[in-house]
């Protein structure tokens, strides 16, 4: 029951507003037919004064032309007289123009009564639904309809303020692309230079990793060889037969002093060298000499 209640009343207050807006365009209608016929009344008001005007110049005319029959023409009655002429064509068309606005008017007011005629039965339709509605008067159902236009009226503000929204979100949202393209751009060119200059530095770090490599490669064969060094040279420390521990020893990591012990060791031997050779060589003189003294007493003998 309710929900049949509910329809009915939202088929009254159709019915109702139809009925409302029929009333105001019908008010609409007889209010613009009341001016077209002033606007037609006036009109037929200048028609009338331009009619009796042109047929005040044709007299006017005749008057003139009785007149250039009986008296000669001047040149200021002719002038008058082709003015006449002139506003009388252009009241001629300023007429025609009337008749055209005329026939216009009466055909839209034509139409305008047929319309009315056609609404009228649909107006008594409407006026018999509003009557069978839950409004008392037409007061009430004329400020139940304001409101509902005030709700409309409000409803369409709104909506046009959310469409005005939306078209400023789309355009931020627009902005906020192009931002977005525009960084990423950005970014792919600084990626893109930080890679160059990244493969750059690695290629820099892979020459000095070559470099390094070769020092530590030198330095190792550096290393090894001063490692053989120290063990030949403690080798010919521990031919000299000095000794490598207790008081006056020399540290077996020591190899500037064992070198100094070898060198003095070999400059030792080398003096001793140099004296047995001398020795040698004296003995040597000496033997020679011995044969030589042994003849010569054997001469001296023999004499």
């Amino acid at each position: 029951m309710t929900e049949v209640e509910g329809s009915s009343g939202g088929m009254d207050g159709a019915a109702c507003h139809a009925s409302l807006s029929l009333a105001l365009d019908i008010q609409r209608f007889r209010r613009e037919n009341e001016e077209r016929d002033q606007i037609l009344e006036q009109r037929h008001q200048t028609l009338k004064s331009l009619r009796q005007h042109k047929d005040e110049l044709k007299k006017k005319m005749q008057e003139v032309h009785a007149g250039c029959d009986n008296f000669l023409k001047t040149d200021q009655l002719v002038e008058e007289a082709e003015k006449e002429r002139r506003d009388g064509l252009q009241l001629d068309a300023e007429l025609e123009k009337l008749k055209l606005v005329h026939a216009e008017v009466m055909e839209k007011k034509q139409e305008q009564e047929r319309q009315i005629q056609q609404h009228a039965v649909i107006k008594a339709l409407m006026e018999q639904a509003c009557r069978m509605s839950r409004f008392k008067n037409r007061q009430e159902l004329a400020d139940h309809i304001h409101n509902l236009l005030h709700i409309r009226d409000d409803f369409q503000e709104r909506e046009k303020k959310a469409y005005e929204q939306v078209e400023q979100l789309r355009e931020s949202l627009l902005t906020l692309e192009d931002n977005d393209r525009l960084q990423r751009l950005q970014k792919n060119l600084l990626l893109s230079r930080l890679q160059t200059q990244l493969d750059e530095t690695r290629a820099e770090a892979k020459h000095w990793e070559s470099k390094w490599n070769d020092f530590q490669e030198t330095a190792t064969k550096k290393t090894i060889t001063l490692g053989q060094i120290k063990m030949a040279t403690l080798s010919l420390y521990e031919m000299t037969g000095d000794r490598l521990e207790g008081d006056g020893a020399v540290d077996k990591n020591d190899t500037v002093k064992q070198l100094d012990t070898v060198m003095m060791f070999m400059q030792d031997h080398e003096d001793i060298l140099k004296q047995y050779q001398t020795a040698q060589q004296k003995h040597d003189g000496q033997e020679k000499d011995k044969p030589k003294s042994q003849k010569e007493e054997a001469k001296r003998a023999h004499e």
